[in-house]
């Protein structure tokens, strides 16, 4: 059984649907800070599975440790974290206690459990300011622009010195820029919590924002705003099953690996912006602003160790991410009015 932290958030909901396709019993866990009770009964929906779920902070240890030897639980996929750039700069003490304490709580748990295989729910963000791309595994990492990205690159220092001393083993996921949702429009991203270009550029085209704003126009870039790279959620769930029957197998010679996970091309703000126009057939209204500071000018992975050891690779394409998340934000906006 798999113990899935944050299960009711963005990535957590997809992978735990994507692990019960490929026939695993997950236990969910989520304090509900940033996401919805009633993820749980979409899961339901499409799997026709009902996942035991545990509402618990995982800062909170006495409640986390209650629930020692409740699941026979052989590992742990570990999303909950506080993920908002601007707002960790604004409020970092949020962060590195959320992020950083109801990780050792997490491992408290484990150790206690008997648990020892981890999948980290990391970020491109630990190898701060790159000035050549594609990004590889084999880049320093080093100190991140935002205190969120820190959390990541500390958090994945903790990893290595707990493997060190053989109580863990562990696959870290980088992930670049995670869009789209669920094909059934009942998982997905919520916008109100989020902002990120996908969120940000849904509430134009839903209505709730009259415009989105560039920052940027004169990069050295093919139309001068900043490239990223974007990957299909189902995709990224996907990449976390195997990242698992990985660690489960044994088939690495290290106790801890780190894999990037992205679809290895960049697109620029104004081609997302346009092909969400083209995809949707909806209009998005845009200003140029000045550049914001800490913004790289492009930025894209190289995933091809994931496609080598974890046997992984994207299917979807810019197509179905813009119109999984265009489907989802109907569905999702139908239901806050009903």
């Amino acid at each position: 059984m798999i113990l899935v932290t944050g299960a009711t958030g963005y990535i957590g909901s997809h992978t735990v649907v994507e692990l019960i396709s490929h026939g695993y019993s997950v236990v969910a866990l989520d304090d509900l800070s940033t996401s919805r009770a009633s993820t749980i009964d979409a899961i339901e929906s499409i799997t026709g599975v009902k996942v035991p779920f545990e509402k618990i902070d995982l800062k909170d240890k006495a409640a986390l440790l209650k629930i020692v030897g409740k699941y026979p639980i052989d590992g742990v996929i570990h999303f909950a974290a506080h993920m908002a750039v601007g707002e960790s700069v604004l409020n970092p003490l949020k962060y590195y206690e959320n992020n950083l304490c109801g990780l050792l709580n997490l491992f408290h748990f484990m150790d206690q459990s008997g648990c020892k295989n981890l999948i980290f729910s990391s970020s491109c963000t630990v190898y701060g300011e790159v000035n050549k791309v594609p990004v590889t595994e084999d880049f320093p990492t080093q100190r991140p622009p935002s205190p969120y990205g820190n959390t990541k690159k500390i958090a994945e220092e903790i990893i290595e010195d707990l493997a060190a001393t053989n109580k863990l083993k562990s696959i870290c996921l980088r992930y670049f820029n995670p869009i789209g949702a669920h094909p059934s429009g009942l998982l997905g991203e919520n916008p109100d919590n989020m902002n990120n270009l996908m969120p940000l550029l849904l509430k134009v085209a839903s209505g709730k924002m009259e415009s989105l704003k560039v920052f940027g126009n004169d990069y050295k870039t093919r139309d001068g705003s900043c490239v990223r790279d974007y990957i299909h959620v189902m995709d990224l769930a996907t990449a976390h099953v195997k990242a698992y029957q990985r660690l489960a197998a044994k088939e690495s010679a290290v106790a801890v690996e780190k894999f990037n996970l992205g679809s290895g091309n960049g697109f620029t703000v104004l081609e997302m912006i346009h092909a969400f126009e083209k995809v949707n057939g909806i209009k998005i209204n845009y200003k140029i602003e000045d550049r914001r500071p800490g913004d790289a000018a492009e930025i894209f992975s190289d995933s091809k160790l994931a496609a080598e050891k974890l046997k992984w690779k994207t299917e979807r394409s810019l197509e179905d991410m813009l119109s999984s998340a265009w489907n989802r934000e109907k569905t999702y906006r139908q239901n806050e009015l009903r």
